[in-house]
């Protein structure tokens, strides 16, 4: 795999840095994750990696992780600026200050917040946050669809598009200058922040952020009333008879022809507006009668359950899918699992040398990784003798485990 040998230490924390961790896991590299004393198994993103307790409030501790990193190609940070150089485990301790070189000048160093990082400045660089206060900072969440307010896509821009994505893809960029000079880099990555005005999640939304700057009907009008923000009939849900919902999406005048006339051949006899209105292909050009023609869709299918609409469209050229069942490309998350045979999505994207060949990834259980469940083994490859760890255990620095004790299972 591409990335089998890379070495990295990922400082357990929430959603993007442990989905960082996943990407790099799941294309060969080998994650260390550092765990808290006495914390809690809550990340579910742990395909592939192994875990260590260290507590580095404790000196021996710090000793501990900074060994780690040391030995390491990529360490990712997902704490609050300041927190790794408090504890002398910043990026200036292995890759140099500028005056006095550091103890890994490979070392990739990733950090990932959710404001800011510029010289740990900017008016939110202390504060908790999470992806839809990240997202409300961007601009984007105040031009995503909704009635009265915008609604946000749970937790999947900020966090792990604009910050776990993003992180790996800094980290990737690192690595192939790291080829032609030996030399490793900060990656910093911002999920939100006005302050200096970079933010992966920024970035991620330049399509729309930029046409929001123009007179563009993809996104310069107000919310709603654009393209693609649910103020075209022909590209939004539907709710049908049983509560079902259908997703058109007929951007294409051709597309839209053929979802109309596929539409109109199933709706009862007679069906229409007030003063006998039927839509037509022209009316996708018509934005005059688009109010009009979202009533008849709203109402033409609410005449019929979604099963029935979904094998309509079935096979037709006009990207209307059914949301929510197994015929349609928009399903349930139970439905979407059963279709890919699997409940837990797979690593992607796929790398082959030969274009088309279909390749399998090992089906490594995404169970929860209990905190320190390979801690002996990791102080085995470090080298650290059994006189050395009762010190630091007498030291707590892992907390109660036992660092003698071997893993029941690996993942």
């Amino acid at each position: 795999m591409a990335l089998t040998g890379i070495k990295v230490i990922e400082f357990a924390g929430l959603a993007p840095g442990p989905f960082a961790g996943l990407v790099l896991a799941d294309n060969g590299a080998d994650v260390i994750r550092v765990d808290r004393p006495s914390a809690a198994p809550a990340d579910i993103l742990c395909r592939g990696k192994r875990s260590i307790v260290i507590d580095t409030k404790v000196e021996s501790g710090r000793d501990l992780a900074r060994q780690l990193i040391a030995a390491a190609d990529i360490v990712i940070d997902p704490f609050r600026p300041g927190v790794m150089e408090k504890l002398g485990l910043g990026p200036e301790v292995f890759l140099g200050d500028g005056s006095q070189p550091g103890s890994n000048k490979k070392l990739i160093y990733a950090r990932m917040i959710g404001y800011l990082i510029l010289c740990f400045k900017g008016p939110h660089k202390d504060m908790a946050g999470h992806d839809i206060n990240y997202l409300a900072l961007t601009g984007i969440l105040s031009m995503l669809p909704g009635l009265g307010k915008p609604s946000f896509p749970v937790n999947l821009l900020a966090d792990f598009a604009g910050g776990g994505l993003m992180c790996v893809l800094g980290i990737l960029l690192a690595l192939i200058e790291r080829q032609a000079n030996g030399l490793g880099q900060v990656v910093d990555t911002n999920m939100a922040s006005y302050y200096p005005r970079v933010s992966g999640t920024r970035y991620l939304g330049s399509f729309p952020l930029i046409h929001s700057s123009t007179s563009s009907p993809l996104f310069g009008g107000k919310r709603g009333e654009n393209i693609l923000d649910g103020g075209a009939p022909f590209y939004n849900l539907y709710a049908c008879k049983d509560g079902g919902l259908m997703s058109v999406g007929c951007l294409e005048p051709k597309f839209f022809r053929t979802f109309i006339e596929h539409f109109l051949q199933y709706l009862p006899d007679n069906f229409s507006l007030a003063g006998a209105w039927r839509p037509t292909a022209n009316t996708h050009s018509n934005t005059n009668e688009w109010p009009k023609l979202r009533e008849f869709l709203e109402l033409g299918f609410k005449t019929h359950p979604r099963d029935f609409w979904a094998q309509v469209f079935h096979g037709t050229d006009n990207y209307l899918m059914r949301y929510g069942c197994v015929c349609g490309s928009s399903l349930e998350p139970r439905e979407a699992g059963t279709l890919a045979s699997n409940p837990i999505p797979l690593p992607h994207p796929q790398v082959a040398r030969v274009s088309g060949t279909q390749v399998k990834p090992p089906l490594i259980p995404a169970l929860p990784l209990r905190p320190g469940q390979h801690t002996a083994e990791i102080l085995d490859i470090l080298g650290v003798d059994s006189s050395k760890r009762k010190q630091l255990a007498l030291n707590g620095v892992f907390g109660e485990l036992d660092p003698t004790a071997r893993p029941h299972s690996k993942l």
